[in-house]
């Protein structure tokens, strides 16, 4: 029987490497077929988490696509405030693999400002998503990373920064949780900084960090010295309107609004109204000088120790007890004086004059905080009329003042305030006229005179010939005037013989002291914080101190008696 061969395997060497070519190319698309599938699990595990990952259901509530915003920077291109890419760090209770207990502990460590109780019932709550940390700093992100922990997460998200932290915080305000202005400058240029064709270029301030730092520093260094419950400065150029330096005390860091008192959130400078006492005194005798009433800083009138005015009488801090000058006026800040000539000026023309100067009205400024100014109304009549000459019953902010004394001394224009720099987009107003380059002039001397023989000596800077008035008011508790509390207040210009800016101070009830020998009024507590600011913002703003030079005190001082021929 002939047994049956086995069948050949092939010896064609073409044939073999076809099959060879054929299982390679059968693996590689195995592979890849795998791969892709590996792929979209993952993709679509990520869309899901996505999808059901309830963001809101923890901490603070806040939009992770907040739009983007412009910055904004002082008049020399100090960053004010700008928008950052901040780290968060957050939990998915969910999530957690490990001991609750050893990373409550762990996240206590890093993040004291928990106690690991609490971090332990975030662990265990059950939630989906718990914010831990915004605007984390990059070592706390990576030390919290290393903890291994799925459960912790991290992401980017744009917030708002005040990188000078409290400085101007008043002026710039803030966002709300949605990334729109809610306060200040923020609310003010809400839709210029969100603008898409903006965001590049940084929206400039008026304010000067540097003068801005000084004002704040000393006036905050009264404020504690006299106990006063709040404070206020400004400091404007007199020819432009521009707020170079503006400040609310106490005040708030905008990083963290929520944090701050309604008090502290209060804007004094634009939104709170006072009675600023005898610093409208000058307003008084410059439009009494311009309706031609005062023609000499030696025109005389009757001082008595008493003024009967209706049923109310009218008295002086320094009284006279005799015939005075309108130089001697100002000098002691004689309200028996001052409002003998408001009265022969009359309520019609005074109002007129307030009205120009825009006393009437909110203030004229970007800010959206503005106070409403408190008038006599319709009971302005010849008593309103006189008190008003001195400064009382009429309520208007730190910023009228300061707005006031610019019109008062850049040759009689007003212009209105602003906060933005003057550049080609914003360029210096025109200006409406409310007292003659004359009187404008004039004053300057009177004013200088209150600093070198007057009320203001506390004022005075070396060389830097301020000029100035102090006011003292008492405040309204119950409805009737307290001695007990008062608001005092200093407008100074400087330098006085060419006037370039102006500083306005201004204490709530502050409190006498030793020092001080008991007394409150502005001549003791706000008149060395005006000298202490302007020694130092001087030199920042190109006025060099000179002692050769001064204002023409040879216009005023002939008609001041001295001590010995009174």
């Amino acid at each position: 029987m002939t047994a049956l061969a086995a069948p050949a395997r092939s010896t064609n060497p073409e044939g073999q490497r076809h099959q060879s070519l054929a299982l390679t190319y059968y693996r590689l698309m195995l592979m890849m077929l795998v791969f892709a599938g590996v792929t979209l699990l993952i993709v679509g595990r990520l869309v899901f988490l996505q999808l059901s990952t309830d963001r809101g259901s923890g901490g603070a509530a806040a939009n992770p696509l907040l739009p983007p915003r412009g910055d904004i920077v002082d008049r020399n291109g100090v960053p004010l405030a700008r928008t950052i890419d901040a780290w968060t760090i957050a939990l998915q209770p969910r999530k957690l693999i490990g001991d609750p207990d050893q990373l409550a502990m762990e996240l206590a460590e890093l993040m004291p400002e928990r106690s690991a109780a609490a971090y332990r019932a975030m662990l265990t709550s059950g939630k989906s998503f718990i914010y831990l940390k915004r605007r984390a700093m990059p070592e706390l992100v990576a030390a919290a990373n290393a903890l291994g922990e799925p459960a912790i997460v991290f992401d980017r998200e744009p917030e708002r920064l005040y990188p000078q932290t409290m400085l101007a915080s008043h002026v710039l305000g803030f966002t709300n949780i949605d990334g729109k202005g809610a306060a200040g400058m923020e609310r003010a240029l809400d839709q210029t900084l969100s603008r898409p064709d903006t965001r590049g270029e940084p929206v400039a301030l008026a304010i000067d960090v540097r003068v801005q730092q000084a004002i704040e520093y000393e006036l905050g260094a009264a404020m504690a010295k006299f106990s006063a419950i709040g404070a206020a400065g400004v400091v404007m150029d007199i020819k432009t309107g521009e707020v170079l330096a503006m400040t609310s005390l106490p005040e708030f860091n905008p990083n963290v609004p929520g944090q701050g008192s309604m008090e502290a959130r209060f804007n004094r400078a634009t939104l709170g109204v006072y009675e600023l006492g005898s610093t409208f005194k000058p307003f008084t005798v410059a439009m009494a000088m311009d309706a031609g009433i005062v023609k000499s800083f030696g025109q005389m009138y009757e001082c008595p120790r008493g003024l009967k005015a209706g049923r109310f009488t009218i008295t002086d801090t320094h009284p006279f007890g005799r015939r005075c000058s309108v130089a001697e006026i100002m000098q002691e800040s004689s309200n028996i004086g001052t409002a003998q000539i408001a009265a022969q000026i009359g309520a019609e023309r005074q109002r007129e004059f307030l009205r120009k100067m825009h006393f009437l009205e909110p203030i004229s400024i970007e800010l959206g905080e503005r106070g409403r100014t408190l008038t006599p109304g319709s009971n302005w009549g010849e008593i309103a009329t006189m008190t008003v000459g001195y400064g009382h019953g009429i309520a208007v902010t730190p910023l009228h003042l300061a707005s006031g004394y610019a019109t008062l001394f850049n040759g009689g224009l007003w212009r209105p305030a602003t906060l933005l720099k003057r550049d080609h987009d914003h360029p210096v107003p025109e200006g409406s006229r409310v007292f003659t380059e004359e009187t404008s002039y004039r004053m300057r001397a009177l004013l200088r005179m209150v600093v070198t023989n007057g009320t203001g000596k506390k004022a005075d800077a070396p060389g830097y010939r301020i000029g100035g008035k102090t006011g003292t008011a008492e405040k309204i508790s119950g409805g009737r005037y307290t001695h007990g509390a008062v608001v005092t207040t200093f407008a100074g210009v400087f330098p006085m013989d060419e006037p370039r800016y102006v500083v306005i101070v201004m204490l709530d009830e502050p409190k006498g002291t030793k020092e001080t020998f008991g007394f409150h009024t502005a001549g003791w507590n706000v008149a060395p914080v005006v000298s202490k600011v302007v020694g130092r913002i001087g030199p920042l703003l190109g006025v060099a101190p000179d002692e050769r030079r001064d204002a023409a005190l040879g216009e005023v001082l002939p008609y001041i008696q001295t001590e010995k021929a009174r």
